[in-house]
C-alpha cells in the first residue's frame, strides 16, 4: 500500500478536497444534516476552526485551521467520515460512500489563504450548479456577507 506523505505545520491551514464513491450521487447535499451533525461531533475530538466551506452533491471542500497543535486533519476527515457514513447507512453491511483518501494543500500565505477561499465560494458556480454565488445555500460565503467581508453580488457576473 502506498504511504501518502502529508505536509504538518503546527496549527496550520489547510485547504481539503473530500469526494464520495459515486461522482453522480447527490448524498452530501440530500443529508446534509447529518454531515453537520458528524463534522460538530468530530470537532470535539479535533479541535479545528473551518475558514471556509462549500458542500456540493458529490464533494466538499474546506480552508481549515488546524487547532489541536499536531494538525492530525487525517484524524478530523476519519472522524467525519464515519460519522457521516454511520449515520446514513441504511444498512451495517453497506459500504462507505467516501472515497478512502483526500487531497490537502498547506496554504502558504494571505494570497494563497485568499484564493482558495475564493475557489470555495465560486465552486459551486464553476460546476454550473447555480449561476450567482449567493444562490448556492450550502457555503460559508453567506457568513462573510453577513459579517461584511464580502458584497451579496461578489462572483456574480451582474456586479
Amino acid at each position: 500500500m502506498v504511504r501518502y506523505r502529508r505536509n504538518r505545520e503546527r496549527n496550520g491551514t489547510y485547504f481539503f478536497t473530500v469526494t464520495l464513491r459515486d461522482r453522480r450521487s447527490r448524498l452530501l447535499v440530500e443529508r446534509f444534516h447529518d454531515l453537520q451533525e458528524a463534522w460538530k461531533a468530530a470537532g470535539g475530538r479535533v479541535p479545528h476552526d473551518v475558514v471556509a466551506a462549500v458542500v456540493l452533491p458529490d464533494h466538499l471542500h474546506a480552508v481549515i485551521e488546524m487547532r489541536d497543535g499536531r494538525d492530525d486533519y487525517s484524524r478530523l476527515w476519519q472522524d467525519i467520515k464515519k460519522g457521516f457514513t454511520l449515520r446514513t447507512r441504511v444498512r451495517r453491511t453497506m459500504p462507505s460512500p467516501w472515497q478512502s483518501r483526500f487531497w490537502e494543500h498547506t496554504i502558504r500565505d494571505e494570497a494563497d489563504l485568499c484564493a482558495h477561499v475564493d475557489y470555495v465560494h465560486f465552486n459551486p458556480v464553476k460546476h454550473g450548479l447555480v449561476e450567482r454565488v449567493s444562490d448556492w445555500p450550502l457555503s460559508s460565503f453567506h457568513r462573510y456577507v453577513r459579517d461584511g467581508l464580502l458584497p451579496r453580488d461578489w462572483g456574480s457576473a451582474r456586479r
